[in-house]
């Protein structure tokens, strides 16, 4: 299978909905990228394709990416300075876990989707929007191997 057709059409169109909603309240950016594999660390080609879509370039260095190979079975989350700079330690963790909770039942959309309105919940508290916030980074879901 590959990463363009892991989801349906409507849960893809529920994610960017969810990040969408999510974004209204924060001026922090979140973005989900869906490779087929990864080979190595997934912390590491995550950070690769943090720095590739550019959303280490936010005005507020807020960005968060939501990351997952499906056919490797791995996943990770990455957040940019300001956002790592004020959360508290093991909040990425406490969103892997809960993601992790319904990956095992094959409830991929529903953990993406529960870990988007976790980090936008977040993202509110420490980056609350502003008259003047602009949408940095795209809401659609990013597939393949950019980069590689």
């Amino acid at each position: 299978m590959k990463a363009e057709d892991f989801l349906s059409a409507q849960q893809k169109d529920r994610l960017v909905a969810a990040i969408k909603e999510a974004e209204r309240n924060t001026s922090g950016e979140i973005r989900i990228h869906i490779d087929d594999t990864c080979s190595g660390n997934p912390m590491k080609r995550a950070g690769q394709v943090f720095r590739f879509l550019r959303m280490d370039r936010t005005a507020r260095r807020n960005g968060v990416l939501i990351y997952l190979a499906c056919k490797s079975k791995v996943f990770a989350i990455i957040g940019d300075k300001g956002i790592n700079d004020v959360v508290s330690a093991g909040f990425w963790n406490d969103v892997k876990d809960i993601m992790t909770g319904y990956f095992r039942n094959g409830e991929f959309a529903e953990g993406l989707e529960k870990a988007v309105s976790a980090v936008g919940e977040k993202l509110k508290a420490y980056f609350p929007y502003h008259e003047n916030d602009t949408n940095e980074q795209p809401d659609d879901i990013s597939f393949g191997n950019p980069d590689r």
